[in-house]
């Protein structure tokens, strides 16, 4: 069977969500005898690899542009690029996200007995770094996206709320997954590696975490004014990059007269981000239209003591094992509560490693994906 992944920037993962779930699904799919193909943005001819631990990769042609805006026009037709490109050498297209939604009939229209999944990501028109007409096209293209697949998967049980009754019996809950890593050792001279390495002063167990893209939707403003308020006695790190120049200088202005909160850029070390990982106090999440978030898996898998922002997302995930916030002052008053109890809290470490090992490994989440082609006839 030939599968292609499209709607990822492609593998090795180096930014987001849809990456690493694009590189674990292929690379497992590949050990078991499929023949993958994942779409990848554009990349220097020398710097290409032509494969991925056995994975087919193609890119696309041109560029991406500096602009955030041009970013954006350029990843759509980039995946309409490659909807063209590789259904006639596809059984199956797997295309993750529903941004082009409407240009989904390309490959019924192109090869009649294609089967397409779609994983309809989150609640995407409800991003406020959208403006109004974006919004309004990202719902539209979720809708024409669940119209035109053959199997929509929703990555979190509460996604199905967000599917049309009409079609909601070609959907299916599988999540991302996530796999256990081996421990890092705590060593100061791997933080040299971060570009900011000379601002911060951290040390093991003594700072919060947060890893995500610095956007309206994750809550980063409501993240930093609550802990600029919570006088914590340990320093905050948080790891991305911003989305757009706007919130960048909105974030940046409130972190400026904070001397704990420290912002360092996304980390492409996976080494360097997984010690992080595994030696913080505690860890934030603050994303709030997404399904099942791999950084909060990730934090999981390390045994964080986890601060989600509270949505039927999150506490899918989380269920009992995470405290939950809804505004900067409950932030400031959980900060406080942890950092003066902390061993009355340790046990919730142990809580969501079992939650995650028993629902989100990627042994359990490989499987459905397994039984799913294999139910479908692909």
């Amino acid at each position: 069977m030939r599968i292609a992944i499209i709607g990822s920037r492609g593998i090795p993962a180096k930014y987001g969500g849809f990456e690493t779930f694009a590189e674990g699904l292929s690379t497992r799919l590949v050990e078991k005898g499929y023949d993958v193909t994942v779409s990848c943005e554009y990349q220097d001819p020398n710097e290409r690899f032509e494969d991925y631990h056995g994975v087919k990769l193609s890119y696309f042609p041109l560029k991406p542009p500096n602009s955030y805006f041009l970013r954006k026009i350029y990843e759509n037709l980039s995946d309409i690029y490659f909807l063209f490109k590789l259904v006639h050498r596809s059984d199956v297209i797997y295309f993750l996200g529903t941004e082009v939604g409407m240009f989904l009939f390309i490959p019924k229209l192109l090869k009649r007995n294609i089967k397409l999944m779609v994983n309809i990501d989150g609640v995407m028109w409800k991003r406020t770094k959208f403006n109004r007409l974006e919004r309004w096209l990202l719902k539209i293209n979720h809708n024409f996206a669940t119209r035109f697949s053959d199997v929509i998967v929703a990555d979190a049980e509460e996604m199905k709320k967000y599917v049309n009754s009409k079609y909601r019996n070609k959907a299916v809950f599988i999540p991302y997954g996530v796999e256990e890593v081996e421990p890092v050792k705590w060593d100061i001279n791997k933080l040299k590696n971060i570009e900011s390495f000379s601002n911060i002063n951290i040390s093991k167990n003594k700072f919060w975490l947060v890893v995500a893209r610095l956007e309206p939707e994750n809550n980063i403003h409501m993240i930093v004014e609550g802990f600029s308020r919570a006088n914590s006695k340990y320093p905050l790190v948080i790891v991305g990059d911003f989305t757009s120049e706007k919130y960048e200088k909105e974030i940046k202005d409130i972190v400026s007269g904070s001397f704990n909160i420290h912002l360092v850029g996304s980390i492409y070390d996976l080494e360097l981000l997984n010690m992080l990982r595994q030696h913080n106090f505690a860890y934030i999440h603050g994303h709030s239209v997404g399904g099942t978030n791999p950084s909060l898996l990730e934090a999981m898998i390390m045994k964080s003591i986890i601060v989600a922002h509270d949505n039927g997302f999150n506490r899918e995930v989380c269920v009992d094992g995470a405290f939950y916030f809804n505004g900067k002052f409950k932030i400031d008053k959980t900060i406080s509560k942890i950092e003066n109890n902390v061993q009355n809290y340790l046990s919730l470490k142990t809580r969501v490693f079992a939650i995650v090992k028993t629902y989100y490994s990627w042994k359990v989440i490989f499987q459905n994906y397994k039984s799913l082609f294999e139910e479908n006839n692909f």
